[in-house]
């Protein structure tokens, strides 16, 4: 069996039904890029409102801003919240900015409460209190409750949207009620029940209710063993619990158990993208935002704080450098050798920095075994620092027919890359203390502290033995 319950035969059917559904998609994409290009704009228009939200979406961060404005327009006025909704955070304000507050407010209409709530979140205040004005009571109640919450816990990502019954009910009457219902929400894969104080008490699945006896009570039946999740609860920590439990949907609670609302799986998928997103451009400097088709005026200022941050730490590595410039005038081979010694440790420390990173996002990184990972790293740093000092020892002194020289730089390597291990152990840990972010900030620091003391382990030893 597949580690999550599938057996290997249905895991490889549902890849290639995703791998298909995949092209099929990408093939439709193509053939409208094609008309776009072509210049027949009723086709575009016909086959862009024949594409999910999500396929429009990706077409409109995949043109150029030229032709996102023509294909934004060509976008009916019922599927335009839908698209909007899929855009990424810089692309969606974009749109907005351009709309009065009624318009925004019309667009709305169909969406669920999170998502409502997240995108006047982006907007500025003004903006969002006439959209909040325009709306109907029971929605704009229902949509301040959400935006009580900061995004990025629980309570940002929930939606009001819930079916609620209580345990005294028999199943049959379940049944009925539900079948009053034009639809019911999606991925709705648990019913709730709640006290009459609105107080969770249990989930009865929906597998369960169209199998069991109707006479039986929803007492009787529902599972009783499912925590709800704390309204305050961390976005990331969520996301953890749906991927360990194969979630579906979970409520959400307040400080006295009363139900707010659920959290759905498709909402948690976007939290894993963005925290993806985010680790993978903060290694650069950039925002899990950046726009790949944003004009050049505005993705270049903020590449070049980036920029100037690693000029600082450059002209640090290049001050350690000069410390030693007698010692290299005299010992050339020394110029040669340094980036290597620089580099090994470098890409050391960036392996230790990740993995520790990506422990910690996961959740795998505690109090309890926080000095075992640390002792591993340096280990590891030790054995692999042996191992390459003893090749770059021998290159060295047969390249320059100098034993000594082979000598300090396998000594200067043993150094550096124990230290890189250290340091990428150590250095997320203390900033998850210090409540900066390890993924945007570690490398810099990291890099610099690799080059400097690689550059003064080899030049500080080199001087003292050719002094």
């Amino acid at each position: 069996m597949h580690p999550n319950g599938r057996s290997p035969e249905a895991e490889n059917f549902r890849e290639k039904a995703v791998s298909q559904a995949e092209a099929t998609s990408q093939k439709t994409i193509d053939k409208l890029t094609a008309a776009l290009d072509s210049g027949t704009f009723v086709d575009v228009r016909r086959m862009l409102n024949g594409l999910p939200p999500a396929d429009a979406a990706h077409l409109l961060e995949s043109s150029p801003p030229k032709f996102r404005h023509i294909l934004w327009k060509m976008i009916e006025l019922e599927n335009e919240g839908e698209v909007l909704n899929q855009l990424s955070d810089e692309l969606r304000i974009h749109f907005l900015s351009d709309m009065e507050a009624a318009q925004v407010a019309s667009l709305m209409e169909g969406l669920e409460d999170d998502d409502v709530a997240d995108i006047l979140q982006q907007l500025p205040d003004r903006i969002t209190r006439e959209v909040l004005t325009s709306m109907d009571h029971q929605d704009r109640t229902r949509l301040e409750r959400v935006m009580l919450y900061p995004e990025d816990t629980a309570g940002g990502l929930m939606n009001t949207d819930t079916i609620t019954i209580r345990a005294p009910l028999t199943l049959d009457v379940v049944l009925r009620y539900l079948r009053r219902h034009e639809e019911i929400p999606e991925m709705t894969d648990n019913l709730i029940v709640v006290n009459r104080a609105d107080q969770f008490i249990g989930l009865l699945p929906l597998r369960t209710l169209l199998v069991s006896d109707p006479s039986a009570s929803v007492r009787e039946m529902m599972a009783t063993d499912v925590e709800p999740i704390p309204v305050d609860m961390p976005d990331s920590e969520v996301a953890r619990l749906f991927e360990r439990k194969d979630w579906v949907s979970a409520p959400v609670v307040d400080r006295e158990g009363r139900l707010l609302g659920r959290i759905t799986i498709d909402d948690v998928v976007d939290v894993i993208r963005e925290d993806a997103d985010h680790s993978f451009m903060s290694m650069a400097g950039l925002d899990e935002d950046e726009d790949t088709f944003a004009p050049v005026f505005r993705s270049a200022p903020r590449r070049a704080v980036w920029l100037g941050i690693n000029l600082l730490t450059a002209f640090i590595a290049s001050g350690v450098i000069n410390l030693f410039q007698d010692t290299i005038e005299k010992v050339v081979a020394l110029a040669v050798l340094m980036p290597i010694v620089a580099s090994m440790g470098g890409i050391a420390g960036t392996q230790t920095l990740t993995v520790l990173v990506r422990g910690i996002a996961l959740g795998h990184v505690g109090r309890n075994n926080q000095m075992w990972l640390i002792n591993r790293e340096v280990m590891i740093g030790i054995l692999n620092g042996a191992l390459w000092a003893l090749v770059v020892a021998v290159a060295s002194s047969l390249w320059f027919d100098d034993w000594n020289i082979g000598l300090i730089i396998a000594a200067a390597m043993v150094i550096n890359l124990i230290t890189a291990a250290f340091i990428g152990a150590v250095l997320p840990l203390i900033m998850i203390r210090l409540d900066i972010d390890p993924a945007l900030a570690g490398s810099v620091v990291l890099t610099t502290v690799t080059d400097v003391v690689g550059f003064v382990s080899f030049l500080g030893l080199a001087t003292l033995f050719y002094a």
